[in-house]
């Protein structure tokens, strides 16, 4: 069932801001007990049920949210920082404790009937998603290569100049001069080989703790104090078994610390990476 007839003359103006789906039930009750913070702070979080789903909603001005000025609006990163923050605090007040299956930012339906219509077209489609996310989270893993440790480690690292540098040192000064040469030619593409090397093992040591992992798009070269990003994974977690998946993470990090590569774990967040499947 949809919103109560005593809130049209509420929705005057208004469109529905969709955070995402839920099974109707627990969502009634997280909302009973606490209620968080609207994308828009003069609106109320609420639910638009269909059958045994319900969607997490408020209402939001269609003066802001109205499919040109939306588009205006997001163009102002003090405007969408904002309300992508509460958009997202929204999503894992339920999430947190329920399963929910969480829609993108900026979401938008004109009116009750639509969402409805939404819920109940795809309701074999968002039980099945529901079910599969129930007690599980999303954890990223982002890994960190520090260029300069890299280089001045890689050929105790690189099987390939280990055996070069041991043969400079047995060789005479001429042919390990030539040697060096080519150790120092080569670093940078044994560096590269050894970054692929360790994201292809942690991918697949933490695949293995998971119930399902993606690897995301690096979009452009990110530099922070862990060094440059080179990769970035989504891994869907059993909430029972985070502690073995923490303890893989840690003990990969330990090993790569050497050479200069590093693990960063981040979350638990709303299964986003997961919901489509």
């Amino acid at each position: 069932m949809g919103p109560n007839k005593n809130n049209k003359k509420d929705e005057a103006g208004s469109v529905f801001y969709v955070y995402g789906i839920a099974e109707c039930g627990p969502a009634k009750e997280i909302l009973s007990a606490s209620s968080p913070v609207a994308i828009e702070e003069e609106s109320v979080v609420r639910l638009i049920e269909s059958g045994d789903l319900a969607a997490v909603v408020s209402l939001v001005p269609i003066a802001s949210y109205g499919e040109e000025s939306l588009a205006k609006n997001l163009t102002d990163p003090s405007w969408t920082a904002l309300r992508a923050m509460r958009h997202e605090q929204v999503v894992e007040h339920f999430a947190k404790r329920i399963s929910v299956v969480p829609l993108r930012f900026g979401t938008i339906y004109l009116e009750a009937a639509r969402v409805e219509e939404m819920l109940s077209e795809n309701r074999a489609r968002l039980v099945e998603i529901v079910d599969r996310l129930r007690s599980r989270e999303e954890w990223g893993v982002n890994v960190y290569s520090d260029r300069i440790v890299l280089l001045s480690t890689i050929i105790s690292v690189s099987p390939r100049l280990k055996d070069l540098s041991e043969r400079a040192a047995k060789a005479s000064p001429g042919e390990s001069y030539l040697l060096q040469k080519k150790i120092d030619t080569l670093k940078s593409d044994e560096a590269r080989v050894e970054v692929n090397r360790a994201i292809s093992e942690i991918e697949e040591t933490l695949r293995a703790q998971s119930i399902d992992a993606r690897r995301l798009r690096v979009l452009k070269v990110e530099s922070t104090e862990h060094g440059e990003l080179k990769a970035k994974f989504a891994f869907l977690i059993e909430r029972s078994r985070f502690q073995q998946f923490q303890a893989a993470a840690e003990k990969m990090a330990s090993e790569l610390k050497m050479s200069g590569i590093s693990l960063e774990l981040t979350g638990p967040w709303p299964a986003y990476n997961f919901a489509g499947d």
